[in-house]
């Protein structure tokens, strides 16, 4: 056997908190489902108690698992890890994904549209979900 198909490479897909992680098995360069999902509640600005409620385990589990993803990902805080989680490719919010992979025809108008000054600071995800669905704080 050359063994040429290892599948436990190639990560697998599942959403959460309007982000979609890959994950991969333990051991793996990918999370796990639940260091993914944690670390998509963190993303999305829920408290680690809201995580806990929403995937049915208890705080201290996830306590505990986004403490393993900071140690993993070297990260000092929350903060520290999501932006690295993002740049590793583990979350990406569903609104990017979907301009990213290309279903958006206007996705290249709007890559190369200058930023917008707005009143207020708003994420960039912030700002195309408003975009997408008709403001939420209007």
């Amino acid at each position: 056997m050359d063994g040429g198909h290892h599948m436990d490479h190639a990560p697998q897909h599942i959403e959460f908190a309007g982000f979609r992680c890959c994950i991969g098995k333990r051991g793996s360069d990918w999370p796990t489902a639940k260091q993914a999902q944690v670390l998509a509640g963190l993303a999305a600005g829920m408290t680690q108690k809201e995580i806990a409620r929403e995937r049915g385990i208890s705080p201290s589990t996830v306590k505990s698992t986004a403490e393993a993803i900071y140690y993993r990902l070297r990260a000092t805080r929350a903060a520290d890890a999501i932006v690295k989680g993002m740049r590793r490719g583990w979350i990406a919010p569903l609104v990017l994904a979907l301009l990213v992979s290309g279903l958006n025809p206007h996705a290249e108008a709007m890559r190369h549209r200058p930023p917008q000054r707005t009143r207020q600071q708003v994420s960039a995800t912030a700002r195309l979900t408003r975009r997408d669905t008709g403001s939420l704080y209007a």
